[in-house]
C-alpha cells in the first residue's frame, strides 16, 4: 500500500512515474490504525524526497535513488526530539479534547487562548475539565460546534465517513484535487543557482507563514536540505508544545502584518523569497492587502504555497481547523471506534493528516522550484488537511493484526548534541536518505521571535 500511496501522491504532484522506479522502502512493521498510517508516513516523505530527486537531476532516466525508513517514518510522524533532562511543554491544552454531546461526541481544540475563551463564552462556564464537560452534556454535537465556529472557536462534530461524503463541505473536498498547481502565464527572469549536492538547496529562501503543524513541517524538511528558512509569526502568537519540534533550522522573526511598519518589512522579505509557505484562512492575506495578484506582482517567480483545513471551496473554506478536528469531521475518528469496538472517538495514533500534508507541501515547493529554474514561471499550489483525509480514507481499512513496529532503541537516534534554549536534546535520525545528499540541519531549534526579521543566509558548520 506504500507504494500506491506514494504513486498516487507523486502523480497529484505532476511527477513524472518513472522516479518511482528510483525509491526503495525498508523495514517493517505499522502503527495501530483502522487506516495505513505508516504507509502514509513512508508514501509523504516519499513524495518530498522525489521532488528534491527532480531537482538534483532533472533527467528522470538519470533519478537520484531514494530510501525511505517506514519505521523512522513513523517515529518522526509523532516527534522526532527526545529532550535530554528536560520535559517539552504539553502538546495539548487542559481543556482541549473529545466530549460526549447529548446526541454524539465533539472536539473542542483550545491550546490558542483566543479560541479557549470563544469556547468557554459559547458554554457559559469556567476554564475548568469537568466543568466544561458538563455544559457539553446539555448540547447536540452539530449545534454546539456551530455556535464555537461562528464565537471565533475552533470545534468539530463526530461524523462518519458516510455523513461527511454527503455534507456539503465533504462534497466540496471530493471535487478538489489532492494538489492544486497553478502555473504563471508570464516567465519570470529564471533561477540561477548552482546546486551543490551536498546542501542542494543553499542559496534559496523560504518565507514560512506557518503554524501548528503541516506547514512547519514542510520548512523543516526543506531547511533539512540547506534551504534558508526565515519564520515569520504575529506578536502575540505562541504554540509552546511543538516549538521545540518544528523550528529546527530556522531563524524565527516577529511582525505585526496589521501595521504599516509590519506590512513594509514583510512586503521586502516577500520580494527577495523564492518559496512562501502560508497557512492563514483563505482571506486572510487578501484583507491584509497581499492577495494572490499582489504577491505574484512583488515577487515574479514566487513559488507560493498555502494550505488550509477544509478545502478550498464550499462552505467552510474559510473555517478555522486543525489536524483533530477534520480527523473529527472526515469520518476518521468515527471508523477508528467502530475498529477498536469503543463508545468514543478513536483518532489516527499520530497526526497524520498534519505532517503527510507538510511533506506534501515540502514536494510542491521543490516542483514549483524546479519549474522555475526550467521554465522562470512561478506557481501557486493549494492543499488542504480535508483533501489528505479522504485519500486516507480511500485507501481502505488496515489489516487487523499487522506485525507492530520494532522498539525504539538509542541507535535510532542521530549522533551529536542539539542545543536548545530548552536543554540539550537529541533527534532521530532522518528517515529518508538522498544519494549524495544527506538530510540534517545546521541550526538547532529555537524560540519564536528569537531572530531579526531578515534574511540571515545559513552556514554550515
Amino acid at each position: 500500500m506504500q507504494r500506491v500511496l506514494a504513486e498516487r501522491l507523486w502523480i497529484a504532484l505532476g511527477g513524472q512515474a518513472e522516479r518511482l522506479s528510483h525509491l526503495a522502502f525498508r523495514s517493517e512493521g505499522s502503527l495501530p490504525s483502522a487506516f495505513f498510517v505508516t504507509e502514509l508516513a513512508a508514501a509523504g516523505i516519499a513524495s518530498a524526497g522525489l521532488a528534491l530527486g527532480e531537482w538534483l537531476e532533472p533527467d528522470s532516466g538519470a533519478a537520484t535513488s531514494l530510501v525511505v525508513d517506514r519505521r523512522l517514518a513513523s517515529f518522526w510522524f509523532s516527534t522526532s526530539l527526545r529532550a535530554q533532562g528536560w520535559t517539552p511543554p504539553d502538546l495539548w491544552d487542559a481543556i482541549a479534547g473529545n466530549y460526549r454531546t447529548r446526541d454524539g461526541w465533539v472536539r473542542l481544540h483550545t491550546n490558542a487562548p483566543h479560541h479557549r475563551a470563544a469556547a468557554l463564552r459559547v458554554l457559559g462556564t469556567e476554564n475548568d475539565r469537568d466543568r466544561v464537560a458538563d455544559a457539553v452534556a446539555n448540547w447536540d454535537a452539530g449545534e454546539l460546534e456551530l455556535a464555537i465556529v461562528e464565537e471565533g472557536g475552533c470545534a468539530a462534530e463526530m461524523r462518519s465517513w458516510d455523513a461527511w461524503k454527503q455534507h456539503p463541505q465533504g462534497l466540496a473536498v471530493a471535487r478538489e484535487p489532492l494538489v492544486l498547481r497553478d502555473l504563471q502565464l508570464v516567465s519570470a527572469p529564471s533561477l540561477d543557482i548552482e546546486i551543490d549536492r551536498e546542501r542542494p538547496l543553499a542559496g534559496l529562501r523560504v518565507l514560512d507563514l506557518t503554524r501548528v503543524l503541516a506547514g512547519p513541517i514542510a520548512t523543516r524538511f526543506l531547511a533539512g536540505f540547506g534551504a534558508e528558512v526565515l519564520r515569520i509569526d504575529p506578536p502575540d502568537w505562541d504554540e509552546p508544545g511543538v516549538v521545540p519540534e518544528v523550528t529546527l533550522g530556522k531563524h524565527c522573526a516577529r511582525l505585526d502584518l496589521r501595521q504599516p511598519a509590519g506590512r513594509e518589512r514583510f512586503q521586502a522579505l516577500l520580494a527577495s523569497a523564492d518559496v512562501l509557505v502560508h497557512g492563514y484562512r483563505a482571506d486572510a492575506l487578501d484583507r491584509l492587502g497581499f492577495g494572490a495578484d499582489v504577491r505574484r506582482t512583488i515577487a515574479p517567480g514566487l513559488v507560493d504555497v498555502s494550505l488550509n483545513a477544509y478545502g478550498w471551496s464550499g462552505p467552510w473554506s474559510d473555517r478555522r481547523g486543525f489536524d483533530s478536528l477534520v480527523q473529527m469531521s472526515s469520518g476518521i475518528a468515527e471508523a477508528g471506534r467502530v475498529w477498536r469496538g469503543e463508545d468514543k472517538p478513536v483518532p489516527l495514533p499520530v497526526q497524520a493528516l498534519d505532517h503527510a500534508t507538510g511533506y506534501l507541501i515540502a514536494a510542491a515547493a521543490l516542483r514549483g522550484l524546479a519549474e522555475r529554474r526550467r521554465s522562470g514561471r512561478g506557481s501557486r499550489w493549494r492543499l488542504s488537511l480535508a483533501r489528505t483525509a479522504q485519500c486516507l480514507l480511500e485507501a481502505g481499512v488496515s489489516s487487523v493484526g499487522s506485525l507492530e513496529l520494532a522498539a525504539e532503541t538509542t541507535a535510532d537516534l542521530a549522533p551529536g548534541i542539539e542545543t536548545t534554549p530548552w536543554g540539550h536534546a537529541r533527534r532521530l535520525r532522518p528517515p529518508l536518505q538522498v544519494a549524495g545528499s544527506p538530510l540534517y540541519w545546521e541550526l538547532p531549534a529555537s524560540e519564536l521571535g528569537s531572530a531579526p526579521a531578515t534574511w540571515q543566509p545559513v552556514s554550515p558548520d
